[in-house]
């Protein structure tokens, strides 16, 4: 939500304000002019290109808690989406010369010509530690003539812009028309990829797997999913508050119901969640970057064994599921998969007697660690016939029919 005009804008006084009062003063970044979101803060050192790009960002105002951000200018191979995303973009101390190879333009100029309004020399700091504190908030960024208004006004602007909780998004950053990413070398699978907000790495790493991906609009009906004759189905990463997401989580109850292989991530884990009966809840702050760790919990199968993987997340919503028990759903028994180890949040989710399972966070790794990669040879396995999932899901359908 902002309205902008673009310019350079080095030395344009800017202020940003936040809905509980407190503000920051600082200079323009990127586009002249004013916007609003939900203030969050990002803790990766790299990867800001991805941050950007990201549709899972879609209405928040990014804060990075790294000093030095542009330092590698911006390139074209990088995006995970065909636009910025972010709403704004705060930052400590931008370079003032990009540094890599495959840099084309700044940072700078990528804001200025999307449109994004920014702020830079701001004590992200200072910043980051009142959010934790005081959790994920509405905020406004103003320059130039939007920041001549009196703080008290300003404020009241931020107070009535919409908040995140009650929002639903993905319809407004998922493809509005199919489309088709072919598999690498010789085709093995097709899967059916449900866009909540899907990264373009996403895809990319299936089809190495020889996987030919079918992306459809967050408001395929079954019948789309199921004319393309797919192996698995696949439900994407994505914006906003899964409480809100009715058609997805419909759709997934019915992939479930026909037993079809089924991988969900962190938008698709939320969903997943929902579909299987448990709740869904805002976190203070969230979890943003690419270094939150993550403990698999699983209890049986190659699931088991507490390894501990480095991943890269971005959400601000969880599932409210028993972390040390299996529980009854209407799709049989499921348990929580994986938990990060920073504060017991349910980070992926695993049904026992179906091939499902999902994860909060994000095995594409752009940007981000490769720890969590093998999430997507699972998702081949469990279309090949995992031998963990197939005994328990045929006792089950068993029980079913008799």
């Amino acid at each position: 939500m902002m309205t902008t005009s673009t310019g350079r804008a080095a030395r344009t006084p800017a202020v940003l304000v936040l809905e509980d009062g407190r503000s920051f003063r600082g200079r323009a970044y990127g586009a002249v002019g004013e916007t609003f979101g939900e203030a969050v803060f990002n803790t990766g050192m790299t990867g800001y290109q991805e941050t950007l790009t990201d549709p899972s960002y879609h209405r928040q105002v990014v804060v990075m808690t790294a000093p030095h951000i542009g330092n590698t200018g911006i390139n074209d191979e990088d995006p995970e989406s065909t636009r910025i995303w972010v709403a704004g973009y705060v930052v400590r101390d931008p370079a003032r010369t990009p540094s890599n190879w495959r840099s084309v333009r700044t940072l700078d100029e990528e804001l200025t010509a999307q449109g994004v309004v920014g702020i830079s020399g701001v004590d992200t700091r200072a910043l980051t530690r009142h959010l934790r504190e005081r959790g994920a908030m509405r905020v406004g960024i103003f320059s130039g003539e939007a920041a001549a208004a009196g703080e008290a006004t300003l404020l009241e602007r931020v107070r009535s812009a919409p908040a995140m909780a009650g929002a639903d998004l993905c319809g407004e950053v998922a493809t509005k028309v199919p489309y088709v990413v072919p598999a690498q070398g010789t085709k093995r699978f097709t899967v059916a990829a449900v866009d909540l907000g899907i990264k373009g790495m996403t895809p990319q790493r299936m089809a190495e797997r020889g996987i030919e991906v079918h992306v459809l609009p967050a408001d395929a009906r079954a019948e789309d999913v199921y004319a393309v004759e797919p192996d698995g189905v696949f439900f994407s990463n994505g914006p906003g508050d899964p409480a809100t997401a009715e058609h997805p989580v419909a759709l997934m109850r019915e992939v479930l119901e026909r037993g079809t292989p089924l991988f969900g991530i962190c938008f698709g884990n939320q969903i997943l969640g929902r579909a299987l009966g448990f709740g869904t809840f805002k976190l203070k702050y969230g979890h943003r970057g690419v270094n939150q760790p993550v403990q698999e919990r699983s209890s049986e199968g190659t699931w088991a064994g507490g390894k501990v993987e480095v991943t890269a997340h971005n959400h601000g919503f969880a599932v409210d599921a028993p972390l040390d028990a299996v529980s009854e759903t209407p799709y049989g028994r499921a348990e929580v998969s994986h938990v990060c180890l920073n504060d017991d949040v349910v980070e992926g989710l695993r049904l026992l007697d179906r091939p499902a399972f999902s994860v909060q966070y994000h095995p594409e790794a752009a940007a981000g660690p490769h720890d969590a990669a093998y999430l997507f040879d699972r998702f081949v396995a469990l279309m090949g016939g995992d031998p963990d999932h197939q005994h328990s899901t045929t006792q089950h359908m068993e029980g079913q029919r008799a």
